[in-house]
């Protein structure tokens, strides 16, 4: 045989990765502890025995996380962004209007997919990196008619939260909406009660709160959702892959859909162990207070955070750049001289550091933050880098010393 293309020439991984790995945070991916990473080298059969012990324990587990008693918990074989087109593909039928509740990046690729499969989006925009008030939604719902509402817990984009999430979800179910919720990043960092807030369709990616591995997600649909849009529909989805009633088979019916991605199902069953073991009440308790302790660090170097406490998102934190300094200079500084990294944004003038699962660990906060206001001097910033250290210090202190002690 006469090969018509020659035999590229390839550099290993070896030489391509960096010699010390990063220290990841920024808006995703996260570190992932041992155990998950451990989990990540395994590959087993996809069908069998004991697939179906790890799958029936990743749905206890994902009701637990999601705080819901449903059946239809299933994973994912995809980013964030597939789970949550598979909840609008099977949720959002052709002609059903839907509003999309829109206060950055992320919420506005959920009007996109409801509008690629052949919904009727009308968009509601928060705009001033705000979180949509129950007043301005109230409002919106008033004008009747819609079949569901989406709208992001957690704007990874511009670090806006939407805090009022379970009244608005309440309150749409009261107009006969079903409500789509894009949590891939608040999910086990904040509170999130699927069933009592009652929402329809929680998503999540594996990457960001759960630490988990990029391309493993999961999602639920609420017992409501799935009897009124999925098990009685009347048309196929326009998504093969996305067919909730063809997933149902594998991740209910011990049957086959598609190969699974067991390696990335085994490291997300080590994620949501993890997350048992700490309890959610603890982990948000963990999340908050050092989130809340690295915003303080930051504002004590004379930064300005982008948005106000009330509207603010703890699972993504947003920096304003100085007008003066590059954010890119900032980021390549942090990675190369100190093996941190952490996100630009979309088309913003901020810098984001993520405090999600492993990121929100003390250790973690004192390197990120040194690098941080180290690489700002670097880029032209004028800040009190002391000032900043010795506050995230204290306020890790304060949280410290209000826990109760432990029984021994």
């Amino acid at each position: 045989m006469v090969e018509a293309i020659r035999v590229p020439d390839i550099v290993p991984l070896e030489h391509i990765l960096p010699d010390e790995p990063l220290l990841m945070m920024g808006a995703g991916p996260v570190p992932i502890p041992p155990a998950v990473a451990a989990a990540n080298s395994i590959v087993i059969n996809h069908l069998g025995d004991t697939m179906n012990q790890v799958i029936a324990q990743v749905k206890e587990m994902g009701r637990y996380v999601f705080q819901t008693r449903s059946s239809h918990v299933m994973g994912v074989g995809g980013p964030g962004s597939a789970a949550m087109e598979m909840a609008i593909a099977n949720l959002v039928h052709p002609g059903d209007k839907v509003l999309c509740i829109c206060n950055g990046y992320f919420s506005k690729r959920m009007a996109e997919m409801v509008s690629r499969v052949r919904g009727e989006p009308t968009l509601l925009h928060i705009d001033n990196n705000e979180s949509a008030s129950v007043e301005q939604v109230q409002r919106a719902l008033a004008k009747g008619g819609y079949a569901a509402i989406t709208l992001v817990q957690g704007e990874t984009s511009n670090t806006v939260c939407n805090h009022n999430l379970g009244s608005i979800a309440r309150m749409a179910h009261e107009h006969g909406a079903l409500v789509i919720v894009d949590a891939v990043c608040t999910l086990s960092t904040m509170a999130l009660d699927m069933d009592a807030w009652q929402v329809d369709a929680v998503i999540t990616g594996g990457q960001k709160g759960l630490s988990s591995i990029p391309g493993v997600s999961l999602l639920a649909f609420s017992e409501h959702a799935w009897a009124k849009k999925i098990a009685t529909r009347s048309h196929q989805p326009f998504h093969w892959c996305l067919d909730a009633q063809l997933a149902d088979q594998f991740w209910n019916q011990k049957s086959y859909h598609y190969t699974a991605p067991v390696s990335g199902i085994l490291a997300l069953h080590e994620a949501l162990r993890l997350v048992c073991a700490e309890t959610l009440p603890r982990r948000f308790a963990r999340h908050q207070q050092c989130s809340q302790a690295l915003q303080a660090g930051i504002e004590a170097l004379g930064l300005d955070l982008l948005v106000p406490k009330q509207h603010r998102l703890n699972s993504v934190i947003g920096i304003v750049t100085p007008a003066h300094v590059s954010s890119d200079v900032v980021r390549a500084h942090m990675s190369r001289v100190h093996k941190v990294e952490i996100s630009g944004a979309f088309g913003l003038n901020i810098l984001r550091i993520g405090q999600m699962g492993e990121q929100s660990r003390a250790h973690n906060l004192f390197r990120t933050l040194h690098a941080f206001g180290s690489s700002m001097q670097a880029g032209g910033a004028s800040l009190d880098l002391p000032a900043g250290m010795a506050e995230l210090e204290r306020s890790l202190s304060r949280h410290a010393s209000a826990q109760p002690a432990s029984s021994s």
